[in-house]
């Protein structure tokens, strides 16, 4: 695939990795309790870390979110997402395996929900497909419109192949070779 076409399509992964997380995110953030429920829902994490993770996972999600969509430290940004949905695969997989009927909390919402079984295969491909464009941005870099182009611009080998004939023309003082 050519650079270019790496570009945009660097662009769309991290646009819709984005707006899934800041969907994700404000729906959370609505229902902080319901974010806490649905972490506890799963019966994964120790009780003393439910509750911080259920309250600080949809500010999380927002800030990775809105770092992906604007494009700034988006392969940081990219990388965090990256071990979240491993996490959320891990998690739902952990849940149909030991027969635990939830609604994943993905979106808001949580707790029990009797079909959730028939749901558990489309949220892992749906994690799974967000992690692959996840890995891209950070194998690719964020892209075209990404603000990180502009605040940490690369030098291509264009740029310095320009300078080195920059410094051939300038002049050299007498007597020296």
């Amino acid at each position: 695939m050519k650079r270019s076409a790496v570009g945009w399509v660097a662009l769309v992964a991290r646009l819709v990795v984005g707006g899934v997380w800041i969907w994700a995110g404000m729906a959370k953030l609505a229902d902080p309790l319901g974010s806490v429920r649905a972490v506890q829902a799963y019966d994964l994490l120790p009780l003393s870390v439910v509750e911080p993770v259920g309250y600080a996972l949809p500010a999380i999600e927002v800030v990775i979110g809105l770092a992906l969509v604007v494009g700034v430290m988006s392969r940081g940004a990219a990388a965090i997402s990256a071990v979240l949905f491993v996490g959320f695969v891990i998690g739902i997989a952990s849940v149909w395996a030991r027969g635990i009927e939830i609604d994943c909390g993905c979106f808001g919402g949580g707790g029990y929900d009797p079909d959730a079984s028939s749901k558990y295969p489309y949220e892992i491909a749906r994690d799974v497909a967000l992690l692959a464009a996840s890995l891209l941005v950070v194998w690719a870099g964020p892209g075209r419109l990404a603000l990180d182009s502009v605040l940490f611009r690369r030098r291509t080998t264009t740029d310095l192949e320009h300078e080195l004939d920059e410094l051939d023309r300038e002049p050299t003082p007498e007597g020296v070779d």
